[in-house]
């Protein structure tokens, strides 16, 4: 997928929406891989990147101690604080992705239209090298879980952002 076989925000950006349950581990944490690898490639300018969650009892609270302790062992700051979806972001994102097949439930149920519904993706859909098909919540996991997550999410933020980025030329679309 290029940024042709999307629509971009009036805003010029790519507007990227990263969900899980309680927006406090996994899309956090993708949020924060996506921005630095984009940060790092000098693409700044051409993304917008948030997280979200389908559940609202976190809303406010930073991610998980846990998750920001193992993210920041790897470079990653996680100053998001938590927050639900909602149905602004189906007309404000250009691509919503989901970490599981439960997220991917949920925002399918709350998406107001069938073109809204078209820009919700698996995050497991960018994994390569991986037999899994969904990232796991490491909230129950320990220690091993968190690394297990960024792992995952590392090698999934770094596809999407090509398949988003390259256009065949080894050109930057999003400009």
């Amino acid at each position: 997928m290029t940024i042709e076989d999307n629509h971009m925000s009036t805003n010029g950006k790519y507007r990227i929406l990263f969900v899980c349950l309680g927006n406090i581990c996994r899309s956090p944490a993708a949020q924060g891989i996506f921005q630095s690898i984009v940060d790092r490639a000098g693409e700044s300018d051409g993304f917008e990147v948030d997280s979200a969650g389908t559940y609202s009892g976190h809303q406010g609270d930073l991610p998980d101690r846990r998750m920001r302790e193992a993210a920041a062992s790897r470079g990653y700051v996680l100053s998001h604080r938590a927050r639900p979806v909602t149905s602004m972001d189906f007309l404000d994102f250009d691509l919503i992705v989901a970490m599981d097949d439960n997220n991917y439930a949920d925002l399918m149920h709350l998406a107001p239209s069938v073109e809204s519904s078209r820009k919700i993706k698996r995050m497991a859909g960018y994994l390569t090298g991986h037999s899994i098909s969904y990232i796991p919540d490491p909230y129950y996991m320990g220690r091993d879980g968190f690394e297990l997550v960024l792992d995952l999410l590392e090698n999934a933020c770094t596809n999407l952002f090509r398949s988003i980025t390259e256009d065949g030329n080894g050109t930057c679309p999003v400009r």
